[in-house]
């Protein structure tokens, strides 16, 4: 990114504490450094300040500020992106939405949620369920990701092979555009087609077009019941076919969820009993009522012997569903202390080509002797490949490696990201999935947003005249 002038960095402190006062506003280079980094590899800049916005108009105040300075603006949720979304790669301000985290109204007979970008999703799944409505996405990270980064990112999560991702579930929402102009997008209503759907635009836009205040989310009735399977395989190809098996009956589960061996491994290391003889697992699980849980169980029980499984397990009991969901939650964790370095790159692929994708991950890794693992939502085909590493040298291979996955996948007929958006690390790589042209109308739409391109700058497009072509 072009660097910020010092003059412009002094402005645009001095604007902010006039107008917001220093209650809001950290200039203190150690106090804005943990705003330099989110949970990926991406680095960023220390930014010249980190504006604390609690309400609307702090936000808007920051964006006035912004554009008038002339520096770029980050906005921040949780700061649990995997891809560089929340990285102030070119200094400036960093807009934290945090403190914008009320729970304004869920409205039971309407079925909508209105929530600040701040609010945390683990809170808003536990309010709207004491209120016996259902918030399906439940991206893992729930209990630190915030509502804003979610809908910035598209978020989607275990469950989002049957109900869907974040943007299935927004209706509406406040946008404030760079230098200071606030828009009411969308509706409350479940249909509308009143001009162009900018809801849909913004959402899994990170940020680059617009910040979001309020947003109207629509809500589902609770489930009456769950139940939890665990199937394992003696391999991959096994576990990959009882998907598709799964699916070709006209099967479908709350979630379908894949663990690799290395995975599996890893879970076994943190205290989490799985026969060893297994080398896949799914975890799968159906809801509604009891007599419909009852017979999706049953079939997808016989889908997953049918292709091969050693066994099926039923969680019974609420407590065993819990240990498994545990497992589950507790993979990440467990998989980052295999090695010093861990970068887990989401990519999804057709379902029939599961099988194909986990080969080649495997054959790559080998050919060029880097680690890999896979895990993922493997009822969508979205998988999350994991590549680790100790050692610096170690670095150009891996990169090697992740090329490779990337040109595999379009390969196979798939897409770049399913649920963690493009942000930094994966700008590069767009034109191996979109046409100059494609992105070139997408730039457009950004000027049109933001033609000082301020508003977080660096993500999604490459840089130009590298891999542009």
């Amino acid at each position: 990114m072009p660097a910020v002038s010092p003059a412009a960095r002094d402005k645009a402190k001095t604007l902010l504490l006039r107008a917001l006062g220093p209650s809001k506003v950290k200039t203190d280079p150690d106090d804005c450094a943990v705003y330099s980094r989110d949970e990926s590899e991406a680095e960023g800049m220390v930014p010249d300040a980190v504006v604390l916005a609690e309400a609307a108009e702090d936000v808007l105040l920051a964006l006035a500020v912004a554009r008038e300075a002339g520096v770029p603006i980050t906005p921040r949720a949780g700061g649990t992106g995997r891809t560089g979304g929340a990285v102030p790669v070119g200094g400036g301000i960093v807009l934290s939405l945090l403190g914008m985290n009320a729970i304004k109204e869920i409205d039971r007979r309407e079925q909508i949620a209105v929530v600040g970008p701040g609010t945390v999703l683990s809170e808003l799944h536990a309010a709207v369920e004491r209120e016996g409505l259902f918030y399906p996405p439940d991206p893992n990270s729930s209990v630190g990701c915030a509502l804003g980064g979610n809908v910035a990112e598209n978020s989607g999560g275990p469950r989002g092979f049957k109900y869907g991702v974040t943007g299935d579930y927004v209706l509406g929402m406040e946008a404030f555009l760079i230098g200071g102009q606030r828009l009411s997008v969308g509706r409350r209503t479940r249909k509308g087609t009143t001009g162009y759907d900018l809801t849909s635009l913004l959402v899994g836009s990170e940020g680059t077009l617009a910040v979001f205040g309020d947003l109207t989310l629509r809500l589902l009735p609770k489930p009456e019941g769950l139940m939890t399977l665990m199937a394992l395989f003696e391999d991959e190809r096994g576990a990959a076919r009882a998907v598709e098996e799964i699916t070709g009956r006209g099967l479908i589960p709350r979630c379908i969820e894949f663990f690799d061996a290395t995975t599996l491994q890893a879970v076994r290391d943190a205290k989490n009993p799985i026969d060893e003889r297994a080398r896949a697992m799914l975890m799968i699980e159906v809801d509604g009522d009891e007599a419909a849980c009852e017979v999706a169980s049953l079939g997808v029980a016989d889908a997953c012997e049918a292709s091969g499984a050693s066994e099926v397990l039923v969680a019974q009991e609420p407590a065993q569903r819990e240990k498994l969901w545990a497992a589950r939650k507790e993979m990440s964790p467990a998989v980052r202390k295999l090695a010093k370095h861990k970068l887990s790159e989401d990519v999804v692929v057709p379902r029939q080509q599961q099988g194909e994708l986990l080969t080649r991950v495997r054959a790559v890794g080998e050919r060029l002797g880097v680690r890999t693992l896979a895990y993922g939502h493997a009822g969508d085909g979205n998988f999350h490949v994991n590549f680790l590493w100790d050692d610096p040298d170690e670095v150009p291979r891996v990169d090697a490696a992740i090329e490779a996955l990337f040109r595999d996948v379009i390969a196979l007929g798939g897409t770049l990201t399913g649920e963690h958006g493009i942000g930094v690390l994966k700008a590069p790589y767009l034109p191996l999935e979109q046409a100059s042209e494609l992105i070139g109308v997408q730039r457009a739409i950004k000027g049109v947003f933001d033609p000082q391109g301020l508003l977080n700058p660096g993500k999604i497009f490459p840089a130009r005249g590298h891999r542009d072509c």
